[in-house]
């Protein structure tokens, strides 16, 4: 029975694997076919930031864990890595080729969803003895989830809050018997650092799991709850050097676009516990019909005590209610609804009603007249869904069938008959209903949300070429305007403003719009600026442009020394804001918006959304304009050769501002700026140090975003229109600023305080162990004192 038990785990890991893989295959998406499957933060985040793991892994960038220097022209590493890359699974990236990036994030995804599999029937078979080959279907129901195959597949950060939820309720199995002391922090901070959003709603889940299974028990120890306490608190003290970070990243975050709650039709939240539906605002409850029966037939199963009975039932309606009310709702997402997806927490209740069907399934199988009630809430579910629109073609035949199979295979493994064919019928319906529901699931999404280009031969040669161009630190090389996906630096290489994070600085965000830049995500998703001026200021020496890499001329090196003076202020106009940070005026602004000829002519229109040219016969530039959402870059429309041309729009919201660009003016501001900068600068993976020239009096700058965590000279960097500075009276021969991202130094230390209270509670257990008396051990014969 133990080597059963053993292999339930394996088994469902390897339904879970080929169940995606057959879903995705019937699709015919990536890796098995031409449809793709880069969508969204998929593409834009986690593929390029697993690439530039696997370059960090293998010595390859220009930073480190503190720093990154490729993206937002130098913005703070460890909040992202934290956030997107703190999973163990993560590391698995650096066996594949670097080209194979895309391939690598697949592999990790699927042993994600595999291995919480496995870990909820390891928490099955640990809650209460059953069946090994119903807990490894009913494990694999929960990594099949449509939460997970629907929602996370392109969110492969929330797949630890998958994994974390069977192991969060293990560790609450430990805290009720007083076992494991040193085992479960560890496990609890494991959890936390992979991913602290969803592992917060795991552990507020698992937390009611152990309350409904004190109560079931009719168990009240004191000593319970305070472990409890203790045991996360521990937990989460011990991950603190990540999650602190992590916490302050997003404080100084820009501000995502403020969302209502708006709880979804009971209809269509019915409709998602069906095979083959999608929505992107519901809850993806999906679990597979066998789990379904198995969890409605526990009221009437009459094995299980009547108080179990009814706790578990409760409490799985309680959870789902939970999600459709708006302060419940709230807590379930720390208190803030997020932009995107507002049922994020809906693996928790996937993982509660796996909980119920077992906690039937363990006291026997049901009976006939529990299977005919779990029947009726699954006839009730799927009438109650028939007013959805969410309900497709697909849907009623899977449920049919799964239905039939699973009520067969139940009636054998009741009459002990069998078995083998029990459970190859539950098995069989589970992966046939998740691999229909990945299909269709995958087709959906390329309808409906934006989709990319896997990593290819297109990618590599555009990296190649970028990394042949790299002069850095002498010049930063951009990865181009014309972007493949967000994040473009790390996924291909080089120094640019390109950057999408959680935590995108709120300084980085407000600086670029000032000069000019775009944004797509309501300012958190940030464009490279394709212009003369601030690749100068930024020192962008070559770009990607018209396919090819473009020296972009004389730039004004990384470090520079700016006059004695008051730090200029960026205000309305971003013409203007491009002159303050270079000093110097190069731009004509006419009222009448026609340039001069021989100017360069570029459009500043960030709400315009539409197509502009430079007279009747320039080149067409499309702008994607549309506030607060979607903010246009300012673009140029070539050189004015014609006397009197101005700019044609066509589209919606036309106000704009044209500018006229004197190249030979700017090439004399880069020139001065070059003349005064210092001798040689030195950059590292933690800032810079910079040797000046004699006498150096004004401001030293360095051409990256003031972000929180910079310091100079042993106090906080200043701020020269929103770039790094530091102040020099010309006694100084040097100037040398780091960066340690806000609450690494809080976070280690809460962390070693977690260690030392771990290691004090430890020896404080193991000296009242040594302390048991004599008379308990082995052969011993008490001692009798008599007394009065």
């Amino acid at each position: 029975m133990k080597i059963r038990t053993q292999r339930a785990p394996a088994l469902a890991a390897l339904l879970t694997a080929l169940a995606v893989c057959a879903g995705d295959a019937l699709a015919r998406t990536f890796p098995f076919g031409p449809h793709r499957r880069g969508v969204n933060d998929l593409a834009n985040q986690f593929v390029p930031y697993h690439a530039h793991l696997w370059d960090l892994l293998h010595g390859r960038t220009d930073g480190g864990l503190l720093l990154n220097w490729q993206s937002g022209w130098g913005t703070a590493f460890l909040p992202d890595l934290g956030t997107y890359l703190a999973s163990p699974f993560a590391l698995l990236v650096a066996l594949f080729p670097r080209e194979d990036i895309e391939y690598a994030v697949y592999a990790v995804t699927v042993l994600k969803m595999a291995a919480a599999s496995a870990a909820m029937v390891v928490t099955l078979l640990r809650l209460r003895p059953g069946p090994w080959w119903a807990a490894a279907v009913l494990g694999a129901s929960y990594g099949l989830c449509g939460w997970a195959v629907l929602e996370a597949t392109y969110n492969p950060m929330w797949l630890d809050g998958l994994i974390a939820f069977p192991l969060l309720c293990l560790v609450g199995e430990w805290i009720r018997e007083g076992r494991r002391p040193l085992l479960g922090p560890v496990v609890v901070a494991l959890c936390w650092a992979a991913n602290f959003y969803t592992a917060y709603m795991a552990t507020l889940g698992a937390a009611l799991v152990l309350l409904v299974r004190l109560v079931a028990a009719r168990e009240w120890d004191r000593r319970v709850p305070v472990r409890a306490v203790v045991t996360v608190s521990l937990g989460i003290g011990l991950a603190a050097p990540v999650l602190v970070p992590v916490f302050l990243g997003s404080r100084y975050a820009y501000p995502g676009l403020p969302r209502e709650f708006e709880p979804a039709g009971w209809t269509d939240v019915l409709a998602r516990l069906l095979p083959a539906t999608y929505s992107f605002t519901t809850p993806a409850a999906f679990l597979g019909t066998g789990t379904l029966l198995l969890a409605g037939a526990l009221l009437l199963h009459r094995k299980v005590p009547r108080r179990e009975r009814l706790l578990w039932a409760c409490f799985a309606v309680a959870v789902a209610v939970s999600f459709q009310w708006g302060p419940t709702h709230l807590v379930w997402h720390v208190f803030a609804t997020p932009n995107g997806s507002p049922y994020r927490q809906t693996f928790v209740l996937s993982g509660v009603l796996v909980l119920v069907a077992w906690t039937g399934l363990s006291y026997g199988w049901p009976g006939r007249r529990a299977l005919l009630g779990g029947a009726g809430v699954v006839a009730a579910v799927a009438v109650g869904a028939a007013a959805s629109d969410l309900v497709t073609v697909w849907t009623y035949p899977l449920l049919g069938a799964g239905l039939a199979a699973a009520c067969g295979a139940l009636w054998l493994a009741r009459e002990g008959r069998r078995a083998v064919v029990a459970a190859v019928l539950m098995a069989g319906a589970l992966v046939g209903q998740a691999a229909a529901t990945t299909a269709y699931g995958d087709r959906e999404r390329l309808g409906r949300l934006d989709d990319y280009p896997a990593y290819g031969a297109e990618h590599e040669r555009r990296r190649e070429a970028l990394a042949k161009a790299d002069g850095w630190p002498a010049y930063r090389t951009d990865s181009g305007r014309e972007q493949i996906t967000g994040n473009e630096p790390l996924l291909l290489g080089g120094q640019g403003a390109a950057y999408y994070s959680s935590h995108t600085p709120e300084v980085l965000t407000t600086t670029l719009a000032a000069l000019g830049g775009g944004w797509t995500s309501g300012g958190r998703n940030l464009q490279s600026l394709d212009n003369p001026v601030t690749d100068a200021v930024f020192g962008v020496g070559a770009r990607w442009r018209d396919d090819r890499v473009v020296r972009t001329g004389p730039v004004v090196p990384l470090v520079s020394v700016r006059p004695e003076g008051e730090a200029p202020r960026l205000g309305v106009s971003a013409f203007r804001n491009q002159e303050r940070l270079l000093g110097s005026r190069v731009y004509d602004l006419p009222a009448d918006g026609v340039c001069r000829v021989g100017s360069e002519v570029f459009l500043w229109a960030p709400q315009f959304r539409g197509t502009a040219r430079l007279g009747a016969g320039g080149a067409v530039v499309r702008m994607t304009g549309d506030l607060p959402k979607r903010r246009a870059a300012m673009a140029s429309l070539g050189v004015q050769r014609v006397a009197g041309a101005r700019p044609v729009l066509e589209g919606r919201r036309l106000w704009h501002r044209v500018g006229c660009l004197d190249r030979a003016r700017l090439a004399t501001a880069v020139a001065a700026l070059r003349a005064t900068a210092p001798t040689s600068v030195r950059v590292t993976d933690t800032g810079f140090r910079a040797e000046l020239r004699p006498g150096t009096r004004g401001t030293v700058v360095l051409a990256a975003p003031r972000i929180t965590g910079w310091t100079c000279e042993g106090r906080p960097a200043e701020s020269y229109g929103g770039l790094v500075a530091v102040s020099v009276d010309g006694s100084q021969t040097s100037v040398s600023c780091t960066f340690r991202p806000p609450g690494l130094r809080a976070g280690a230390g809460v962390g070693l305080v977690a260690a030392v209270g771990l290691a004090t509670r430890l020896w404080a257990l193991g000296r009242r162990r040594s302390e048991v008396p004599a008379l308990e051990a082995p052969g011993r014969v008490p001692e009798l004192t008599r007394t009065g």
